[in-house]
């Protein structure tokens, strides 16, 4: 059972530790409160997921940057799924999604959600800034950023770490959402796990925020950002096999499949095939929970295709990751908001 640990000074260790070995330093999640030269914080969370390391070693290098000074301003840094990290794992069986856990969660109650509620309590006590949550991508993606909230703030955050941006409502209980109830709140997707790009991308990123006075109150400019909205997200259901390159499989699905993300597939592109009478389908839902399966995809002389012209996103490979989560999500483009 998860329990809370909090501290104001970084724990022995802390800068040297791998991900995998943070259960020998850290008790359990921990929120890390370090003091800086302004008094708002900038909450920052990592290993949501624990495989997923970007974010730890983007913290790591951040700090290594200020042993001998004072941080720009205050900082809170939220250390996850310890255990999962120990093993590897995104989550580990019979375990909830840490960034599905947050407060607005679908899911029923349980000590992670108790959890999440507390870290989100006790950081609504405090003069915040803005949220970052550090994530990767197990499939090819591009860094981008995500945003719950289309006002001004969330988007200039966004716009600071890449030029393209994804606007989603589902899954609920993510750490962004809750969070954007606070303050401006933002997720950044850096890439695969651990690449040095991606480490050095979102340590530039958070360097930047503690140094900003304020977040721009203008809009972000048309040609400043690319933003893109999640209508849908693709499920393979337990009961069907499936795999990649895979003819034994009841969903044969392309082997290159991921090379589609953030890619504007038109009508008719194919996904992958499937033999016999079943036609093994994907469970595609819309934001309200509705089956769009039909209205996405179609089911013809064993092929699975799309019907609609659609981007993807967090296509992967990772047969584990695709049953833990998703096959991916399916996105539109979406006009920026435009201030009066």
């Amino acid at each position: 059972m998860p329990q809370l640990h909090q501290t104001d000074t970084l724990p022995a260790g802390f800068m040297g530790s791998a991900a995998r070995d943070l259960h020998r330093i850290l008790s359990g999640p921990t929120l890390i409160h370090l003091p800086g030269r302004r008094p708002e914080t900038l909450f920052v969370s990592v290993l949501l997921h624990g495989n997923e390391i970007t974010g730890l070693l983007a913290v790591q290098r951040l700090l290594a940057r200020y042993l001998d000074r004072p941080l720009p301003r205050a900082m809170t840094v939220f250390i996850g799924n310890i255990e999962a990290a120990r093993a590897g794992m995104r989550r580990l069986d019979g375990q909830p999604d840490y960034n599905r856990s947050w407060p607005g969660t679908t899911l029923p109650a349980s000590p992670e959600t108790e959890l999440m509620q507390t870290v989100w309590q006790t950081m609504r006590e405090r003069p915040l800034f803005a949220s970052i949550d550090l994530h990767n991508n197990t499939g090819l993606n591009p860094h981008y950023g995500c945003v719950n909230v289309l006002d001004d703030a969330c988007l200039q955050l966004a716009a600071l770490f890449s030029r393209t941006a994804v606007f989603f409502e589902t899954p609920r209980g993510t750490q962004s959402a809750a969070m954007a109830r606070l303050c401006p709140a933002v997720t950044l997707e850096c890439g695969k796990p651990g690449e040095p790009h991606g480490v050095e991308h979102a340590a530039e990123f958070i360097d930047a925020c503690l140094h900003l006075a304020e977040i721009p109150p203008h809009r972000v400019r048309d040609s400043d950002l690319h933003l893109f909205h999640t209508v849908a997200q693709v499920r393979i259901p337990d009961s069907v096999s499936f795999g990649f390159g895979r003819n034994d499989a009841q969903l044969d699905l392309l082997p290159d499949l991921e090379r589609m993300n953030f890619r504007e597939m038109p009508a008719g592109t194919i996904f992958g095939f499937y033999t016999g009478e079943s036609r093994p389908r994907p469970l595609v839902t819309g934001d309200d929970g509705s089956d769009m399966t039909d209205v996405f995809f179609s089911f013809d002389n064993g092929c699975l295709r799309l019907k609609r012209s659609v981007m993807p996103s967090m296509l992967t490979l990772d047969e584990t990751v695709i049953r833990q989560d998703c096959l991916c999500y399916l996105m539109e483009r979406l006009a920026l908001p435009h201030s009066d």
